[in-house]
């Protein structure tokens, strides 16, 4: 179901994803007590694009463009115009493509052997695929079109599932202020833990956790007096500023005071007060109940 629908819906619509989604909760029974987190990108089906005959791949040869994106700022485009996608589930060193079959409908690998043009000669290469075809790569990273994008100039993959998004001359993510000096993190996003994996951050760096007390069917939080002294609910966000975690899975929570608490997959999300600077995880395993969480809402173990 579009989120951005239901941003607008009515209280009926609202009251109903609360039932079929995550439960019924045992707060109050208007139209606020379950919400979407905010409107996401376009998506739809397990790749971000309902597509099932998808495009044709861009054709190799032609130069490379930049075109300088109103939203976005700089983006590459191929020789037609269309912009070009970067994934995250991809990896640039080495390079490597983890989108095919449906995937690879939806969004089109580019073909190796496009020139350069506005790009860089040194930060373009090709990454060879599983099915044996050579992949155009930027700075390391694995670049596609996307199938709803049906005319040049348009960029309706950008933020598509939280994981995809145009590519820059760098071979950066266009429209996403990075981590590092002066940069603000989104506010959610992935760090990448040496002993967990993948977790989710806050936008302050905060490690978010899950308490297995908790219910996902009726969605119910059940830390609540002393427990709130040292796992504080988390905020709701903006799904326009989210990465790498998919809008959808993102649903807010009214707590038994009114207030409002980030869910994923219908999970409450907490950060932990003994965590004293971002990217700590003081809070992982604490009394067997708590644990930080991976993109897709499930214990980081």
């Amino acid at each position: 179901m579009n989120l951005r629908k239901l941003g607008v819906a009515g209280a009926g619509t609202a009251l109903l994803l609360a039932a079929t989604a995550c439960g019924p909760q045992e707060t109050k029974s208007d139209a606020s007590a379950q919400a979407p987190a905010g409107a996401a990108a376009p998506a739809a089906g397990a790749y971000g694009d309902g597509a099932a005959g998808g495009a044709s791949p861009a054709p190799a040869g032609g130069p490379l463009a930049v075109r300088e994106d109103a939203k976005l700022g700089p983006v590459v485009t191929d020789a037609a115009g269309f912009t070009l996608y970067r994934f995250d589930k991809d990896t640039a060193d080495p390079s490597k493509s983890t989108c095919d079959g449906d995937c690879a409908k939806a969004w089109p690998p580019v073909p190796a052997g496009a020139k350069p043009g506005g790009v860089d000669a040194a930060r373009t290469g090709a990454v060879k695929r599983a099915d044996g075809t050579e992949q155009l790569t930027i700075a390391g990273w694995p670049v596609y079109r996307f199938a709803k994008d049906t005319a040049p100039g348009q960029a309706n993959g950008q933020g598509v599932g939280g994981t995809w998004f145009a590519v820059t001359p760098e071979g950066k993510k266009a429209g996403v202020k990075e981590a590092g000096a002066g940069a603000a993190l989104p506010q959610l996003s992935l760090a990448d833990d040496p002993a967990l994996g993948k977790i989710i951050r806050d936008g302050k760096g905060r490690t978010l956790y899950r308490f297995t007390k908790d219910t996902a069917w009726p969605m119910k939080s059940n830390c609540e007096g002393a427990c709130l002294e040292k796992w504080r609910p988390a905020k709701p966000v903006d799904a326009n500023a989210v990465e790498g975690v998919d809008p959808k899975k993102l649903i807010v929570l009214t707590r038994p005071d009114g207030t409002q608490q980030l869910t994923i997959d219908c999970w409450p999300l907490y950060w932990f007060t003994g965590d004293k600077t971002p990217g700590d995880t003081q809070g992982q395993g604490v009394g067997g109940t708590w644990f930080a969480v991976t993109a897709d809402g499930k214990l980081a173990k």
